[in-house]
């Protein structure tokens, strides 16, 4: 009997160097979008799909990814005393007490691959686990992790996330050889490529950071060679997967936000400025006004 997903890893132990000089002191997870850190983004949609355990990969310069996630007794006092317990109780629980939040250190940046290796000793043989990468923040009615654990749970294969990308820019994302029409679809892979030449993609289906994976692949990629780029791919040992007990690729309902490019971050900003229930109307009032003095 398969066991169901309650584990996610998080990998943030990267240098967020395209985000330099803001990066240079602070985690790139931890920059805003408005008062929210895009890290919590993803913790909350892997708690919303029933994650019970959230295993951060972190870098020497992200202790204070740990300290957003930890209880602090002092703020909660001083909320408190100022009459602001509706804050101090949303603070509280960003992570629910049934949660666990567990944290590696990765002590070399060598790929997406070996940062996923990292969480190998919490995670069995026969065990799947889901993987989520906070760059890539997901708006959706029901939680996107949500959707792909529903499909994991019928089929029992790894499962990754895809949505077309233009041809220009398959060259910055692992390429998917599968049939997907419409969104809402699945099916199985044929292959994978991590960052093919536009000559050479099987398609234009780019896998963005949402993945279900079985827990073999952390044997796999406890042998892993480097590949694309000298790092330790993730996508290399999914190619494993295809052709042992298969993959599948879904078709997300939602909407991505690129918040690992400066103009993505921007865009998914300025989008949740005009969805807050306080600020949507100000902010638009805003833009207009801003549009108007550059015309």
């Amino acid at each position: 009997m398969k066991r169901p997903v309650r584990k996610a890893i998080l990998p943030v132990a990267g240098l967020g160097t395209r985000f330099l000089p803001a990066t240079k002191a602070q985690p790139k997870e931890m920059l805003t979008i408005i008062d929210k850190p895009t890290i919590q983004f993803a913790v909350e949609e892997a708690i919303e799909a029933g994650i019970t355990h959230l295993i951060f990969i972190i870098g020497r310069t992200k202790r204070s990814i740990a300290d957003h996630f930890d209880s602090n007794p002092e703020l909660d006092m001083l909320l408190r005393s100022k009459d602001k317990d509706a804050l101090a109780d949303q603070l509280n629980s960003i992570v629910p007490k049934d949660v666990a939040c567990i944290y590696f250190r990765q002590a070399e940046a060598l790929g997406l691959g070996h940062a996923v290796a990292c969480a190998a000793p919490v995670i069995d043989e026969d065990e799947p686990f889901a993987v989520l990468l906070a760059d890539d923040l997901m708006r959706a009615d029901v939680p996107v992790l949500k959707q792909m654990i529903d499909i994991y749970d019928n089929t029992g294969r790894s499962l990754v996330a895809v949505e077309p990308v233009d041809q220009d820019k398959v060259e910055s994302y692992g390429i998917v050889d599968a049939d997907l029409p419409e969104v809402g679809s699945w099916g199985r892979l044929r292959g994978v490529i991590e960052k093919p030449k536009p000559a050479d993609a099987p398609s234009n289906q780019a896998i963005v950071g949402r993945y279900i994976l079985d827990g073999s692949i952390m044997r796999l990629l406890k042998d892993q060679k480097p590949g694309a780029g000298g790092e330790i791919q993730l996508t290399d040992a999914i190619s494993k997967l295809v052709a042992g007990p298969g993959v599948d690729a879904y078709r997300f309902h939602g909407r991505r936000y690129d918040c690992g490019s400066k103009l993505g971050f921007i865009e998914c900003t300025m989008a949740s400025a005009l969805e807050h229930p306080e600020y949507g109307q100000p902010t638009r009032a805003l833009m207009q006004s801003l549009l108007a003095r550059e015309m």
